[in-house]
């Protein structure tokens, strides 16, 4: 699979990094840049790309805004934050918009090929330096979760058996045990009761008794 990947920055400097850190990545097709929101969208109207990097200062429109605009009107586009800023309100903003993730532009080029990889796995991605920022900030007792780890935490609470949740979301058992694992891990529980009650507690499901 080729993954198809633009960039929207407002700094020439950044751009021309970014692709001669991609440019030899057989996996990555670079279809270029906006340098501004308003550029990004008429950009949009003709093509998309899988992954949008984007910066969260731009001249015309805050990057957090626009990564709203992308992700209502073309869903399926993962975004990655890309940003000088390691602070929490503007990382919270970012995923609360929709974005998959969220990186520093001192990432190393390791680091950003496997950003990418990761969002279009439809997994979250942050680097290292901002999940430190993430779990410090009193917030950070809320797991964050991929869309469909909560598909699987909601019909865990609804009793159902990983061949059943499988069958539901026309996924393998495999993949369904993985996202079980991954919950329990990133809940810091051991049993599907605990996290059914820890899930409860801060309020991303209502409390149900689990059945298994």
């Amino acid at each position: 699979m080729v993954i198809k990947v633009f960039i929207v920055d407002d700094h020439y400097m950044v751009i021309e990094g970014i692709r001669s850190l991609l440019q030899n990545e057989k996996s990555i097709e670079w279809m270029g840049h906006a340098m501004n929101a308003a550029s990004c969208m008429a950009f949009l109207q003709q093509q998309q790309p899988d992954v949008i990097l984007m910066d969260i200062n731009l001249p015309d429109m805050s990057g957090i805004d626009l990564c709203k605009e992308v992700k209502m009107k073309y869903p399926s586009i993962h975004i990655i934050g890309l940003s000088s800023f390691n602070q929490q309100s503007f990382i919270q903003k970012m995923l609360d918009n929709g974005a998959s993730g969220y990186l520093l532009k001192n990432a190393t080029r390791e680091e950003l090929v496997y950003a990418i990889e990761t969002v279009i796995e439809g997994e979250i991605f942050l680097s290292d330096e901002v999940e430190l920022t993430v779990q410090k900030n009193e917030d950070s007792k809320i797991p964050i979760i991929t869309r469909r780890e909560m598909e699987v935490l909601l019909l865990i609470a609804d009793g159902l058996t990983n061949n059943e949740i499988a069958i539901k979301l026309f996924i393998s058992t495999t993949t369904v045990d993985t996202h079980r694992k991954n919950l329990l891990a990133k809940f810091e529980v051991k049993n599907t009761a605990s996290l059914i009650r820890m899930a409860a507690q801060i309020q991303l499901i209502p409390y149900i008794k689990p059945k298994n």
